[in-house]
């Protein structure tokens, strides 16, 4: 991965690069809550989410996957990747739980929700909030 920097603003990654924050539990694979660890050893990954993941690694792009999973889980799940063959470059733990999620940068910031099927993205117009000018 190839950061610019600049001594006074964030880095920034070339062009075309994208960072892929990804969650797991029925994002890639079946929804387990944190109260069900067991569960987490023995699932099995949607082969689409696999496959595509690995291409968007393969192309270049950073993968980390950016879960409500506890820190002590962490373990277990980086097993569990690595186990199945994801491709990744970090995992972040303690995502906050129940969802409605809304993040605020000062990067650009896309969102997509995983509704069943990893496939490749088409564009598409959606109405999103922005800050009033």
């Amino acid at each position: 991965m190839s950061l610019k920097f600049e001594s006074h603003v964030s880095p920034s990654l070339e062009k075309g690069v994208k960072n892929y924050l990804i969650d797991i539990d029925g994002t890639i694979t079946e929804d387990i809550p944190n109260e069900q660890p067991e569960r987490m050893r023995t699932c099995e990954p949607f082969p689409d989410a696999l496959e595509q993941i690995n291409q968007w690694y393969d192309q270049g792009h950073q993968i980390c996957f950016f879960t409500s999973r506890t820190e002590d889980q962490k373990d277990l799940t980086k097993e569990w990747l690595d186990r199945h063959g994801f491709k990744y470059h970090s995992i972040l733990c303690g995502k906050p739980r129940g969802g409605n999620y809304h993040w605020v940068d000062n990067h650009i910031v896309r969102a997509t929700r995983y509704e069943g099927k990893f496939t490749d993205f088409v564009e598409k117009e959606q109405v999103i909030q922005v800050f009033k000018e």
